[in-house]
């Protein structure tokens, strides 16, 4: 028989990797910056606890007031600004007629709201947060509750009202008109009237959703009517005097 030819197999190399740690050593800014993490780490703990502490008595302050309704815009607006006259013309209505205005408790519109409702007799409150620069408590609060965490604040201002109303603002005004048209949307808060006080700062913004988010398919049509815009004080009542209470979101 035929030997039978064997196949050599070409010799396979073996190569050895040998991982090389480099071992810098840290800054004396860097090694301060990991001894701090490491101590934030040990304190979140008792920053859960104190987020906790923000979201059980903020309801509880919430809790004690009926017909709420929450007004925001601008802390930068002064008092002889046109829509802080409208915004302390709201408040005016609001209190006469009963409800109670709730605002961040600052400068400005949230002023202005306050103001007006204190000046009518009615409830005035005030959700405050310090901040910076512009923030600090205004002087026609009836019943204040401060905070230490924005996002905190933030749902305590979107928690029961059974109305609100924007008037024109900055960031943060617009962050929360999002917020709520946003919790609406998905369902997550009951529908309730979201009144936009001036036409001519509210129209580019509503136009550009309008012709760029719903014509993208990005929203659906019946998405801009969870909102109203109005130019005065009394329009803005119409509409409230007319809205429900409801229960946390």
């Amino acid at each position: 028989m035929p030997s039978k030819r064997q196949t050599k197999r070409p010799s396979q190399k073996t190569y050895e990797h040998t991982a090389t740690v480099c071992r810098i050593p840290l800054s004396p800014h860097e090694e301060k910056d990991r001894k701090d993490q490491v101590t934030s780490l040990n304190e979140i703990g008792w920053r859960i606890f104190r987020i906790m502490a923000e979201f059980v008595e903020g309801f509880q302050f919430l809790s004690q007031f009926k017909r709420e309704v929450t007004i925001f815009g601008s802390a930068r607006l002064k008092e002889d600004n046109h829509w802080y006259l409208e915004a302390r013309r709201l408040g005016n209505l609001l209190g006469e007629c009963g409800f109670t205005t709730i605002t961040g408790g600052g400068p400005g519109i949230m002023e202005a709201g306050n103001r007006g409702a204190k000046e009518a007799g009615g409830m005035s409150v005030g959700l405050n947060i310090q901040l910076p620069h512009e923030q600090r408590e205004n002087p026609y609060i009836d019943k204040g509750r401060p905070f230490h965490y924005f996002f905190t604040r933030k749902v305590m201002l979107a928690a029961s009202a059974q109305a609100y109303v924007y008037f024109p603002g900055g960031f943060g005004t617009l962050d929360e008109f999002f917020e709520i048209i946003t919790l609406i949307q998905t369902g997550k808060s009951q529908p309730v009237p979201i009144v936009l006080v001036g036409k001519k700062f509210w129209t580019p913004l509503l136009t550009w959703i309008d012709t760029m988010v719903v014509k993208m398919g990005l929203a659906s049509p019946q998405d801009t009517q969870l909102y109203t815009v109005v130019d005065t004080a009394e329009e803005a009542f119409a509409i409230v005097q007319n809205s429900s209470e409801r229960t946390f979101f």
